[in-house]
């Protein structure tokens, strides 16, 4: 039997009991029909991870005895995807995908051309929708870290949000002089470990965008002569990244996700 995986919103601490609500005592409870003293695991999103008992449920929510620590690698590369927001329900599939492929901050921006415009306490919802989206991701994929989701930002909050030492990536399908292997593969970035990438909404982005970008850092790239539906290119230049760079690299590195 799989021991089953559970999320903890506080930092937990070898040796401490872990209080969980409502929430988690009822799926552990009513859903996975599980006992006092059954193991579980239990992870809080920074990397902690322990294996615990079921030491008691109550009204208001479930007990947990944490047991020894266990270790996990931590990613060799970080990796923020600044996505503009898509059509109607396609954030939830971008969000979902990015974070199983080991994303670790995801940022949605308005772009000229999104047709999607999400503003005031909708922003708000929609941004705890989608964390709770990576929160749920990690569990299922067994990975130590969650995947940050950030507010819904502006087009230049969203530029200055980059590190300067990070290699910075604007994809665009206008772009005939680098692609994602010419960027990657440049001896020069070998060591870089911080990536940030752009990726437009379904119309593209605008030359001006391009331009801005350019001017606080970003190369502009290409993802190659095949046009990929906005929901599809972010995860597949997350894929390519992870395989030249990170969890699915054959050069070392912690794959969480398998």
């Amino acid at each position: 039997m799989t021991i089953p995986r559970i999320y903890s919103p506080i930092v937990l601490e070898k040796g401490k009991l872990c209080e969980l609500g409502q929430d988690n005592h009822k799926y552990l409870k009513q859903v996975l029909r599980l006992e006092q003293g059954t193991r579980v695991n239990v992870f809080d999103g920074f990397g902690n991870e322990f294996a615990a008992v079921i030491q008691n449920f109550s009204v208001n929510g479930v007990a947990l005895e944490l047991g020894e620590k266990i270790e996990k690698s931590g990613r060799e590369i970080k990796i923020t995807l600044a996505q503009a927001l898509p059509k109607a329900g396609k954030m939830d599939l971008i969000v979902r995908g990015a974070a199983e492929l080991g994303a670790d901050v995801i940022i949605p921006f308005a772009a000229s051309r999104s047709v999607s415009r999400i503003a005031g306490e909708k922003s708000t919802l929609k941004a705890v929708r989608w964390q709770k989206i990576a929160r749920e991701t990690a569990r299922c994929s067994r990975s130590a870290q969650i995947t940050d989701v950030l507010p819904v930002d502006s087009w230049n909050n969203m530029l200055g949000r980059a590190d300067k030492q990070a290699l910075k990536m604007i994809f665009w399908e206008e772009e005939d002089q680098q692609s994602i292997k010419d960027i990657l593969s440049d001896q020069t970035r070998a060591q870089t470990k911080d990536i940030f990438i752009v990726v437009g909404p379904e119309g593209g982005l605008s030359k001006d965008e391009i331009s801005a970008a350019k001017e606080a850092g970003f190369i502009s790239v290409s993802l190659g002569k095949q046009i990929l539906k906005v929901e599809t290119a972010a995860l597949a230049i997350i894929c390519i990244i992870q395989y030249e760079k990170g969890i699915f690299s054959n050069k070392g590195g912690n794959n969480d996700c398998i």
